[in-house]
């Protein structure tokens, strides 16, 4: 994790989802608040792997549903990224980007 980078070689939990889905060709910004606005909403029954799952209130942390209750994310500095269960955290919404 490193605020504000989007890869190769760091991310943050926004730069990590926009460079997921630009290998898509789907364009998102870098911002997790900005990815929540240009996303379809879905509820948690229809997740599907790649669907964005945003945290808190304020939007500031988003991570990729992977499937099986899994998601993978960039949570903060010195930490790699990885994978932590969807309900690990509050969660504010679903959304699909494309």
């Amino acid at each position: 994790y490193v605020w504000g980078a989007d890869g190769p070689d760091s991310y943050d939990c926004s730069g990590l989802v926009l460079a997921a889905w630009a290998k898509a060709g789907v364009s998102l910004p870098h911002n997790a608040a900005q990815q929540r606005r240009v996303t379809k909403t879905v509820s948690r029954g229809d997740l599907r792997p790649g669907d964005l799952v945003f945290y808190y209130s304020d939007l500031h942390h988003v991570g990729m549903y992977v499937g099986g209750g899994w998601v993978v994310h960039a949570s903060q500095a010195g930490v790699p990224v990885k994978m932590k269960k969807v309900d690990d955290g509050p969660i504010h919404s679903f959304g699909r980007p494309g």
